[in-house]
């Protein structure tokens, strides 16, 4: 035992050195990845929403009173979210699975039960496990059928390991709650207007209200501003009414510098003015100047009680008032006054808007704790309503509320909003389209990376720089590259690798341990000792705490508190100087990220700590645990020193980077060697990763999707990063490795275009299988008739299916295996029409039998497909619903695009021979041809080292790593192929195989990993001779869907007009598209009808001429505004 002891310690001193090495550091972050980030906060966010926000939220609405009757009352006393089931026949509940409910169209949803106490007539009554509702539920969630179950498990219930979770499924349809970006509630904001004034602005959000608090400067004096008052109310009068009587006393609360000063002193003459110097006059001053209200409930208020309840509630209404005591209320407004002084004077005090740390992200959790809440409150007050309505009628039986509760309100607006996206809440005046979008499942990369999607609420149409522009602030919390192109452009964002977001965290611990650090109740400070400058402001989430003489001794026991978990690990706490105040936060909604702690000039991690994180004696929370590594958010960043690199820090470090490479996101990180491309390469790789086939899961064959594109040989990178492995992209990878020759070949190449080797394709090289769906419900009718699937119609002669039915079974659908043409019948489907009966005199009368008219699903693609699989089931509605998929094999062709992972997109231009490529030596020859007027201008070298890369990693049989700011060095990699005997440079001799002579230049040649994007010339090859037409306009239709026409548009017709072509402009515009004849009158000049003037009574003058329809429709509708456009017509030979 003593010898075993003696082993582990005999390298103590090495074990605990600080780590040297970058390698053994990133193993940090998988640690993290299994704990937090990526799709982890949804997850998070969600979860404590049901387990924690939703009983605050029953608990604050707990009881339900009649106006009726004094004695009868519903009371809440618990709630429960249950495990997600389907309801099948005879109201008979089982467990579902995600995959049951995307494959028959239902929603992925669980019960809501309440445990209820109420009264029935004189009877109290406690029922428990009523249901109110039905909540969907988050894959992956705590209430989830997948939470905390092996990937063994995970393949029998026919879900895929890899599988991020962190969505709804809502009638089959996987929805995705976007993390929604908003300013922060309850911060004070500063800033300038268009007229160059200061304005201080504070929105106020609690769980009953929201109010928005302006301090603004008029002329040189400040007023509060709110919707709640008709005009601006002087600050003064409102400090008065708040019981801030004494001049003196409010100048000291607000400052009592020079400048302060002076500054208010005009603002203070407004009370002598108005003649207000008790607080009874200035309510009652407030009391008349409040706007009228719309809705009267309860007693009538005089004026002053209206203006104190309004003071209470409605301004600042974030600050609790507690017996009207006001002194933290008017504290709040001496600090905005001051800050707009002090931004009056320093315009480096101005708020910027676009600062991160002055936002605060929305997730699943908060958005639907919002409408839960308002649907609740929603339902107990339609309760109430029958309460009163039915209380008071004589009944043989007791009212029973509980026969009242619907639970279609709850389960349908919850639905809805997910469904459509629209989430709208009256009470907040709350309106938001677009909240929730469809996952895309184009391939595994565009399904995470949606996860990881920030949305803006900021109008895209606008033109403003600088909310769109890359922040210094979003460092590390935001991908840099991974933004879309056009309107979108720095307003749709995505997050970094490490950054989490946090999760509302109590606050009554924090109270008391700054409590305990000297924190003081403000209601003990007077005015004077308020203003002393060493006295420093507390607000805990944008409220005022209290006062504190020794900030610094406050911040340094709280960090401590901290790292030794005494507190909640995402608490931050940061001083402001300018304003003197500390701010401590535990609001939901910050970004942070996790740092490793530096302490005297070396970091706290050692090798022993990576060891046993290796050796999975430790995780990462231990990591936090022990006080080694902490989160930061972006306010507390700003006051700490962090080192990027092991070499750079320095004494004055605090902090250290885990790893540089966790700057980019999920989109960015699969890009090798991005820190060698120019900036917008990278990111037009982030959208286009987005497009690239390859597998999205494993349990793609068993998904009946409405569009699936998979590749059938999806390869590993040669050239991976540390991102590749960390979110398993390797697992389900995107693209094939291309042997790529850099050189001009035929004049093809141009402009970005590839020439390919068919020999490749013949191979499998880019090929690819596009499933589509076909699906129809069976409905059932209340007169008892049901839609049906008939046989297939057999021709009289040969008695075999006619051609149209030719691939249905007996059962009238398609049968697996087939080749499908288009136009022919998938699902051969009869709906009733409405009975006709035959009544015979003197006969029984017969129950009516229903005709049946064929409302067939027919195949409505260009090419021929594969009937791949077909599914009979039953959806929610007990409607059977039939879903059909076809395949189609669709190889590389001219026109289809492919792009490299640089941002270096192109579409094919030429498939040659392999006989008439050049090859090396050993007679290799490229997959591709690439030309090399690509790199000069692009700058995309990144490109060129992994050519390099891979190369030497195929010749070593490795993989290399091209991770951002790191990997694989370009000298080593040179150095490899040197040992294999290859150039120093990539570079080979080639030989033309059109003529048979070596090549007078050197090629580089080697693999680059490939994508196909979706983008097939098959999907938008489109021509129209005839087709259909417009019902209004009668123009032909628009669109290859619609099978429309190709427009000519005002551009076109204006070259035309230049070229002087008016007869080809007359057949494109008029006779190839809606030419009509129209009767018009030579007298009035009116349109007539069957060659009659109805405005002139005659058929003498009425000429017929050919004009287009769109003409003839525009002249009848300014007709039908009294607006009369009348033609006059010339003989056409005179």
């Amino acid at each position: 035992m003593g010898e075993a002891r003696k082993d582990m310690y005999v390298d103590l001193e090495k074990l605990l050195q600080p780590i040297k090495a970058v390698e053994e550091k990133w193993k940090l972050v998988p640690a993290f990845l299994k704990t937090k980030g990526l799709v982890k906060q949804h997850i998070d966010s969600y979860n404590y929403f049901i387990n924690t926000d939703i009983k605050k939220i029953v608990k604050a609405n707990e009881k339900v009173v009649s106006h009726a009757d004094q004695t009868f009352y519903i009371k809440y006393l618990d709630i429960h979210v249950g495990k997600p089931d389907s309801i099948e026949d005879m109201n008979h509940s089982r467990l579902t699975t995600p995959h049951e409910c995307r494959l028959r169209d239902m929603t992925y949803s669980a019960p809501v039960t309440v445990d209820i106490e109420y009264t029935r007539g004189q009877q109290r009554i406690v029922r428990n496990g009523i249901p109110i509702g039905r909540m969907p539920i988050m894959l992956r969630s705590s209430n989830c059928t997948l939470a905390g179950i092996s990937p063994a498990e995970m393949a029998k219930k026919n879900e895929c390991p890899y599988d991020c979770g962190g969505y709804f499924i809502i009638r089959g349809n996987e929805k995705v709650i976007l993390i929604q970006e908003q300013m922060s509630k309850n911060r004070m904001i500063v800033e300038e207007d268009r007229k160059g004034n200061m304005s201080c602005q504070v929105t106020s959000s609690t769980h009953g209200t929201k109010t928005r608090t302006n301090v603004v400067v008029n002329k040189g004096k400040y007023y509060l501003k709110q919707n709640s008052f008709q005009d601006d109310i002087p600050v003064a009068i409102v400090f008065k009414a708040m019981g801030i009587v004494s001049d003196q006393e409010i100048v000291q609360m607000i400052g009592t510098d020079d400048r302060v000063m002076t500054s208010f002193a005009p603002s203070l003459e407004e009370c002598v003015r108005a003649s207000i110097f008790t607080q009874q006059q200035a309510l009652r001053h407030l009391g008349n100047k409040l706007r009228q209200k719309r809705f009267f409930g309860g007693p009538k208020k005089t004026a002053t009680e209206e203006a104190r309840e309004t003071l209470a509630t409605t301004i600042l209404a974030h600050v609790p008032v507690e017996n009207f005591n006001f002194k933290a209320k008017a504290m709040y407004l001496a600090l905005m006054i001051r800050r707009v002084i002090q931004a009056e004077n320093d315009p480096s005090s101005v708020d910027d808007r676009d600062y991160y740390g002055n936002k605060r992200l929305e997730l699943a959790g908060s958005l639907l704790s919002l409408l839960f809440e308002d649907l609740f409150k929603r339902m107990n007050f339609e309760l109430k309503q029958i309460a009163d309505k039915n209380i008071p009628k004589i009944k043989a039986a007791q009212f029973d509320v509980i026969k009242h509760i619907r639970t279609d309100h709850i389960t349908l607006g919850l639905e809805n909003a997910i469904s459509t996206g629209n989430w709208t809440i009256k009470r907040f005046r709350m309106d938001r389209q677009g909240v929730t979008q469809m996952l895309c499942r184009l391939s595994y990369i565009s399904g995470l990376g949606m996860m990881t999607r920030v949305n803006s609420q900021f109008e895209k149409t606008r033109k403003v720089s600088g909310p769109r522009s890359l922040q210094p602030s979003q460092w590390g919390m935001l991908c840099p590259s991974d933004t879309p192109e056009g309107e979108g452009c720095g307003l749709v964002k995505n997050l970094a690798l490490m950054t989490h977001i946090t999760t509302e965290a109590e606050e009554e611990p924090i109270i008391r341990i700054a409590q305990n650090m000297g924190v003081e109740d403000i209601n003990l400070f007077s005015g004077e000792e308020i203003s002393d400058p060493n006295v420093y402001t507390v607000f805990l989430n944008g409220n005022i705490l209290g006062l504190v003489k020794n900030y610094q001794r406050l911040i340094r026991y709280f960090k401590l508190a901290r790292r030794h978990g005494y507190i909640n690990a995402f608490v931050s706490i940061y001083p402001h100087f300018q304003t003197r105040s500390v701010y401590i936060s535990c609001d939901g909604g910050r970004l942070c990220r996790p740092y490793i702690i530096v302490r005297k000039g070396k970091p706290a991690v050692t090798e022993k700590h990576m060891q046993e994180l290796a050796d999975s004696f430790r995780t990462f929370e231990d990591f936090i645990y022990d006080g080694l590594i902490e989160y930061l958010d972006v306010n507390e960043e700003n006051d700490s020193n962090i080192a990027v690199y092991e070499s750079d820090i320095t004494d004055e470090s605090t902090h250290l980077e885990i790893e540089p490479f966790t700057l980019l996101g999920v989109c960015a990180g699969l890009i090798p060697y991005p820190h060698h491309n120019q900036s917008p390469r990278n990111t037009y790789q982030c959208a286009m990763g987005k497009q690239a086939m390859g597998t999205i899961a494993c349990n793609q064959r068993n998904r009946i999707d409405t569009l699936l594109y998979n590749l059938v040989y999806p390869h590993k990178p040669m050239v991976k990063t540390r991102t590749i492995e960390l979110i398993n992209f390797e697992n389900l990878p995107a693209g094939q490795n291309a042997m790529v020759a850099v050189m001009s070949y035929s004049g093809f190449d141009i402009e970005d275009a590839t020439v390919l080797n068919k020999a490749s394709l013949d191979r499998g090289y880019g090929r690819c299988l596009v499933y589509k769906n076909a699906k129809c419900a069976l409905k059932r009718y209340n007169n008892q008739s049901s839609d049906r699937v008939n046989g297939p119609m057999l021709d009289a002669t040969t008695k075999k299916p006619i051609w149209k039915h030719e691939i249905l079974d007996a059962d009238g659908f398609a049968s697996v295996g087939q080749p499908v043409q288009p136009k022919q019948i998938l699902i051969n489907k009869a709906m009733p029409t409405a009975p006709v009966v035959a009544v015979t005199p003197g006969a029984p009368a017969a129950v009516p039998l229903p005709e049946y008219r064929d409302v067939p699903i027919t195949y409505k693609g260009a090419i021929p497909s594969y009937v791949e699989k077909v599914m009979f089931s039953s959806n929610a509605e007990e409607a059977h619903i039939i879903k059909i998929q076809l395949r189609q094999t669709r190889r590389p062709e001219i026109g289809d695009k492919f792009s490299s992972r640089h941002g270096q997109k192109g579409v094919t231009a030429l498939i040659a021979e392999q006989e008439d490529l050049p090859f090396t030596e050993l007679g290799i020859c490229p997959d591709v041809i690439m030309n090399p007027h690509g790199f000069p201008s692009r700058m995309t070298v990144g490109k060129l080292i992994e050519l390099l890369a891979g190369k030497a990693g195929v010749l070593e049989g490795k993989f290399h790593y091209g991770t951002a700011f790191g990997g694989s060095k370009v000298q080593d990699v040179s150095e490899e192929l040197i040992k294999h005997g290859y150039n120093y440079q990539g570079k080979e001799c080639m030989t033309s195989g059109t003529t048979g002579e070596q090549l007078t230049a050197y090629i580089y040649f080697g693999p680059v990993y490939y994508q196909k994007l979706k983008h097939m010339v098959m999907d938008k090859m489109h021509a129209r001779s005839r087709g259909p037409r417009a019902v209004l306009t009668r123009q032909p239709t628009e669109g290859r869907a619609r099978d429309g026409g190709l427009r000519l548009g005002e551009m076109e017709r204006d070259c035309l007009i230049a070229y002087g072509s008016s007869m080809l402009i007359l057949e494109r515009l008029m006779i190839s598209s809606d030419a009509f004849d129209v009767d018009v009158c030579n007298q009035c000049g009116l349109m007539g009808y069957f060659g009659w003037c109805h405005y002139c009574k005659s058929s003498g003058s009425v000429s017929s001429i050919r004009i287009p329809y769109a003409c003839k429709l525009l002249f009848q509708e300014l007709q039908a505004m009294n607006i009369a456009p009348r033609l006059k017509l010339d003989k056409y030979f005179d």
